[in-house]
């Protein structure tokens, strides 16, 4: 594919009239959701296609982007499920001798929008101050015009948005390729394929259902997986009403995420809306229990409020502001917000795969 070099202008408006205007290098059409900031260094072609991403504009504060292009197998999902990029210098040109094609060419091919030439720092402080909020990308466009704010402003809110609906698998499959001890079965709101793939070498024969899925399919299963997803978690009520018939059949379940924060709300507590969210792969979290600090990787703008434990046993804590990073009940639940199988990010939580399969194993010996 071959792109015409001259540039083409695009404006980005944010919902508090604020706008940027740059140049455009990704597909040239209007796009509109929340736009919100991730902090990652590396790992640009993991976090477009996180399906966690879905209906977000996302601005990576790095300033150079695309400078190893892209390789297929680093996608976490089948597309770019973000609905626009922002970035402050597009490399044209990547050196990577495993690159299969440039971003420009991925963002085309997967019809995104993306713009450069923004002030980013600009940009990250104010949603930083101000909270993340609504905006749009608008092509062609060199000057702010009215219209625009007007067509932003009436882009939904993410309080309220059920999401996963979109991403989840159409129809169940079996990941895993070899017969296992423990079955598992995932509850995709919008897994991400690393996750899978961990599930696989913790030790599960791993089975993947839609977010929509009936308990009657999936009771006899040894345990449960709530993964990664978009949205507001509260208004995923179908995923709540599973979770509860699957917390009726006594067995053990693992949530990360969006499926931690659905844990959550079926065992009693109450989600909320965090002013920027945490983004990135740089977030300290405290174990409790051994009083270490893990570097993780995350991409959440909810969190779980827990003002009554509930016989639920908190395991972390994000040290930037305290909000909650993983429960647990007995031999029975584990849930974690932050994404222990990284992509991109810090690998010091992938060990909490192999806890949970250490969970279910004594859980079954115990019933013996």
């Amino acid at each position: 594919m071959t792109f015409n070099n001259k540039k083409i202008q695009g404006v980005l408006v944010l919902e508090n009239g604020d706008y940027y205007i740059g140049n455009l290098f990704g597909y040239p059409k209007k796009s509109f959701g929340e736009v919100c900031f991730n902090t990652s260094m590396t790992g640009y072609q993991e976090i477009l296609t996180d399906p966690s991403y879905y209906g977000q504009i996302v601005v990576m504060t790095y300033p150079s982007i695309g400078n190893y292009g892209i390789y297929q197998e680093y996608s976490q999902s089948e597309k770019i499920q973000c609905s626009g990029f922002i970035v402050k210098k597009y490399i044209k040109k990547p050196s990577n001798f495993i690159s299969e094609k440039t971003l420009q060419e991925f963002i085309y091919d997967n019809q995104i929008p993306a713009i450069e030439d923004i002030d980013t720092r600009k940009l990250v402080l104010t949603l930083r101050n101000q909270g993340v909020m609504r905006g749009g990308i608008f092509p062609e466009e060199n000057e702010f015009k009215q219209y625009m704010l007007e067509e932003v402003l009436r882009t939904p809110l993410m309080e309220g948005l059920n999401l996963a609906h979109y991403v989840t698998t159409k129809k169940s499959y079996q990941y895993s390729r070899e017969q296992k001890q423990f079955k598992l079965a995932v509850i995709d709101f919008g897994v991400k394929k690393n996750i899978l793939k961990y599930l696989d070498e913790a030790g599960f024969e791993v089975y993947v259902f839609p977010c929509f899925t009936k308990i009657e399919e999936i009771k006899n299963f040894d345990a449960f997986f709530l993964s990664n997803g978009p949205g507001d978690p509260s208004a995923t009520t179908y995923g709540i009403e599973l979770v509860k018939e699957i917390l009726k059949l006594k067995k053990p379940v693992f949530g990360i995420c969006l499926g931690h924060q659905i844990l959550g709300l079926a065992r009693g507590w109450k989600t909320f809306k965090l002013k920027f969210g945490h983004r990135g792969g740089n977030q300290p979290v405290l174990d409790l229990r051994s009083k270490k600090v893990e570097i993780t990787a995350q991409n959440h703008g909810f969190a779980v409020e827990a003002k009554e434990k509930r016989d639920l046993e908190i395991l972390y804590i994000n040290l930037n502001d305290q909000t909650i990073e993983g429960f647990r009940e007995g031999d029975i639940i584990l849930s974690v917000q932050h994404h222990p199988e990284a992509s991109p990010g810090p690998s010091d939580s992938r060990h909490i795969f192999k806890d949970f399969y250490y969970l279910v194993k004594r859980f079954y010996k115990n019933k013996i």
